[in-house]
């Protein structure tokens, strides 16, 4: 899977918390069933250990700030 792909079915918000908790360092990567569960988004694990694989916690940071200013751009043009 190519980092990304995996977050497109993620809802905007849910995706500015994932960011959040990068951010201030509650989830880091290597990214594990068990420290994506404890930031509540166990629902998702398997696509976020997919689409995180081999980042370090600074791409995975850097793939999220892409995507959500991909989908603000995007709201932008469609409106």
């Amino acid at each position: 899977m190519t980092a990304g792909v995996g977050l497109s079915e993620m809802p905007t918000e849910a995706l500015k918390r994932l960011l959040r908790h990068l951010h201030r360092g509650e989830l880091v990567c290597p990214l594990t069933a068990e420290r994506i569960a404890v930031v509540g988004f166990q629902y998702k694990h398997a696509e976020l250990m997919d689409t995180f694989r081999g980042l370090s916690t600074e791409a995975a940071r850097a793939v999220l700030v892409c995507v959500l200013a991909e989908r603000i751009h995007n709201q932008g043009v469609n409106e």
